[in-house]
């Protein structure tokens, strides 16, 4: 079956019914039409008819090139369709033959696709900026294309709830990618699904914090460390040390070696970072 044949709404059980009872009366008038490929494209609803009253189908082929079109023209001539079913038919059709052709081809899909729905504006009466909605449901709104076809709910009410989906959509795809810049392992984490872009957020923050605590805390360590350090230079402080006034453990050559080294990567790390 041809993927716009399949987005048809079906007839109801009524009208199946009196359907299978004018073919057994009068036989089938209109033969079920085929794609070149054998797949059903018109007759859907004749063909089970025919099945349910014993009666032999007969069968004819299209011959043309756009069978989408086809199927959506003489279906919209028997049926009472709105526009936005059409609409919305029409671009899960579109969207059926693409998955089908995208693995053979290697066309530009977007181009073809803006030609596809300007052809088939064109040939059904529907406007492209409908066919855009439609195509906005399908994206954002997929459990809401069939209530569409079926016309339990219109196309403007279903496009405005696609289109508040598209926007929180958007909305955690912008924090995802700056979440991405700001610590790439927590947004793997998200992809990965093992963390919610909420708990993200707030693990970001809570390490953003604890960062700040520690540039404090090693802040304040420094200042109370080096700038004494600095001012012992050429005093003979040093000359005058003696352990046995010493409070804690005694400053040992291999403490002065440790003092050096942190000195040294100290120094490396404010030419590094430009500071004065």
């Amino acid at each position: 079956m041809h993927p716009t044949t399949a987005s048809l709404p079906l007839l109801g059980e009524d009208e199946l019914t009196a359907l299978a009872i004018n073919i057994q009366d009068n036989g089938l008038l209109q033969p079920i039409v085929l794609d070149r490929h054998g797949r059903l494209l018109d007759g859907r609803c004749r063909l089970a008819a025919c099945e349910r009253v014993g009666v032999e189908p007969a069968f004819t082929t299209y011959q043309g090139d756009t069978p989408d079109i086809y199927v959506l023209s003489v279906n919209l001539h028997r049926r009472h369709l709105s526009k936005g079913q059409v609409a919305m038919i029409a671009v899960k059709a579109r969207s059926a033959s693409e998955q089908e052709e995208r693995s053979a081809s290697d066309h530009d899909e977007r181009s073809e696709a803006e030609q596809t729905a300007r052809s088939l504006g064109k040939q059904v009466g529907v406007g492209v900026a409908v066919l855009g909605r439609a195509s906005t449901v399908l994206q954002h709104a997929p459990d809401l294309v069939d209530p569409v076809i079926n016309g339990t709910m219109g196309l403007d009410e279903a496009y405005a709830v696609a289109r508040e989906n598209k926007e929180r959509a958007n909305g955690a795809e912008a924090q995802l990618a700056r979440l991405r810049e700001q610590d790439p392992e927590l947004a793997d984490r998200v992809v990965a699904g093992t963390l919610t872009l909420a708990g993200a957020r707030a693990e970001y923050t809570e390490r953003v914090e604890e960062d700040k605590r520690q540039r404090r805390v090693a802040t304040r360590l420094l200042e109370e460390l080096v700038p004494p350090l600095a001012q012992t230079r050429g005093t003979g402080t040093f000359s005058r040390y003696d352990p046995a006034y010493a409070t804690d453990a005694p400053i040992t050559r291999e403490t002065i070696a440790h003092a050096m080294t942190a000195l040294t990567e100290m120094a490396q790390v404010w030419q590094e970072r430009d500071l004065p």
